[in-house]
């Protein structure tokens, strides 16, 4: 008998074989294949890697790295971040490749949960995915604003950059993603493998350049060994604030779990994209920290430049040059600019999954097709929430660093969920090795466990102040933000997705959502 429950339970967590075609997975997990499969593994690995592009990330975040701990931190704390981040990587490979759904993190917490947290936790994950998901474009959108204004900036000395100024480019640049994203969804694989060539070859021109003309480098010991604080904390507290930087820096690298039904063999290619992204990013990054902290000026002069860009600030006092630190910030704005596409048709494709299971308000809306492929509302409200987040740094000085802190809270919540289901599923004994083409095999707990505590210690630490004295100004609001979302999903799950939220139907323990949505809809 005991036999016949564990079986039971084992056919509840079927994996499908790695010949089974991708659109035959779809129908299995009880949803309908409405997305055109164009993504090979090269463009999705250029996909992904224009969102994980981490040196261009760092780049635009360098003022954190700057001010809390300096050159030492940054390099580092980015090593360490890379290692643990791999961790994560892998066990999100795994699952992605068991299970290709766009719906990503909380469809694997559907289905590999206890039964009896299941839907809850999908639910609560699902929220916190989107939010993260959301504020990182908005994030990007900042960042492309403060190079574009930068730029303006450096050939135009008297020109002082507006906070106002800065919310309206974000909001153009928001503009112009969800336009492509809607009337261009064809385009994005071709998109995605140009833009991975001028990646490495934007990569390539500005380290090299910017190590070839300084003629003024920082010495190694400023580099690797000289602690720098501004924040107006002790020694240890500035630490965890500086890893800030380097987790921000390395993040999203989930995006192609939420284009698998865009991909062609999905099973095999997303999980590799997955991976690749944060190798590829880990070794951008930490040659472009180096490079960038050996270029490095006068750090007060790098941290308080009037472009509010620090690379850009690095860019001209390694070249000497307006026109050739112009170039080389131009380099990676392209590359922010094609992010911001990236992480609209990213965004708005777990809108869509997310509202396809009744977990959003009005889900019938977001959950449609329009004819040429694209989920065109869904663009339009991941548009709209990106320029509202945007909209914070009218009210706050920190509100850049605040949406910052947010989008990495959202992505790192949901990147635990779903590894502690699959802890659990382990520890409980209901677990059953993911046959899927990507597996870890008997590495999975370790793996596992190894991610979801450094997850949880960045959840905790994105909640600190990082400047003293705290006032209203500087304070750090990323533990409000949280406490809005977790209180958004509460009432809207009390309201409306106790009821109709479903989801993979290898998920049974959804099945009562499913029938209750159905009846609703008779």
């Amino acid at each position: 008998m005991a036999d016949d429950v564990t079986a039971g339970r084992d056919a509840t967590k079927k994996v499908f074989h790695q010949s089974t075609s991708d659109d035959a997975a779809l129908e299995q997990l009880g949803y309908t294949q409405e997305f055109k499969r164009s993504f090979g593994l090269l463009g999705m690995i250029g996909f992904s890697f224009s969102i994980v592009s981490c040196w261009t990330a760092l780049s635009g975040v360098l003022i954190i790295g700057v001010e809390s701990g300096g050159p030492p931190l940054m390099i580092w704390g980015w090593v360490a971040v890379c290692v643990m981040t791999l961790t994560v990587a892998y066990s999100m490979a795994e699952m992605c490749s068991a299970y290709p759904v766009a719906g990503g993190q909380y469809s694997w917490v559907a289905i590999l949960a206890p039964p009896r947290w299941a839907r809850g936790l999908s639910y609560v994950c699902g929220w916190f995915m989107l939010i993260g998901i959301l504020a990182m474009g908005a994030t990007n959108n900042f960042i492309g604003a403060n190079y574009i204004l930068g730029i303006a900036q450096l050939n135009n000395p008297t020109y002082m950059i507006q906070r106002w100024h800065t919310v309206l480019v974000t909001y153009l640049i928001a503009l112009v993603a969800g336009v492509s994203n809607t009337f261009l969804p064809h385009m994005l694989n071709r998109i995605s493998k140009g833009i991975l060539v001028w990646n490495i070859t934007a990569f390539f021109v500005c380290f090299i350049t910017i190590l070839a003309c300084n003629d003024h480098k920082q010495p190694a010991s400023f580099v690797f060994g000289k602690f720098q604080n501004s924040t107006g904390f002790n020694a240890s507290y500035t630490t965890i604030l500086g890893l800030l930087q380097s987790a921000f820096g390395m993040c999203c690298y989930d995006s192609a779990s939420h284009m698998t039904e865009e991909i062609l063999d999905a099973k095999k290619h997303a999980p590799r994209a997955i991976v690749m992204s944060v190798y590829m990013g880990a070794v951008t990054g930490f040659v472009f920290l180096i490079s960038m902290s050996f270029c490095m000026g006068d750090l007060e002069t790098t941290a308080s430049t009037p472009t509010g860009v620090p690379a850009i600030e690095i860019f001209f006092n390694s070249t000497g040059s307006v026109a050739g630190a112009s170039a080389l910030a131009s380099f990676i704005s392209v590359i922010v600019l094609v992010a911001a596409n990236s992480l609209m048709a990213e965004g708005s494709r777990a809108v869509f999954a997310f509202a396809r299971d009744n977990g959003l308000p009005f889900s019938g809306i977001f959950s449609k097709v329009s004819a040429n492929k694209s989920p065109i509302n869904a663009v339009i409200l991941t548009a709209v929430v990106q320029m509202a987040f945007n909209s914070i740094y009218f009210g706050t000085l920190t509100g850049f660093n605040t949406v910052i802190s947010i989008a990495t809270q959202g992505f790192y919540v949901s990147y635990a969920i779903p590894l502690l289901s699959r802890i659990l599923a382990h520890v409980s004994g209901r677990k059953q090795r993911l046959q899927g083409p990507y597996s870890l095999g008997r590495y999975g707990l370790v793996l596992n466990m190894m991610g979801f505590l450094y997850l949880a210690f960045c959840c905790i630490t994105f909640n600190f102040p990082s400047v003293n004295p705290i006032d209203s100004e500087n304070m750090n609001y990323t533990s409000a933000a949280t406490g809005v979302v977790g209180l958004i999903s509460l009432v809207t799950w009390f309201t409306t997705g106790r009821k109709r939220f479903t989801g993979p139907d290898a998920g049974h323990s959804l099945d009562v959502g499913k029938e209750v949505a159905a009846e609703a809809e008779r």
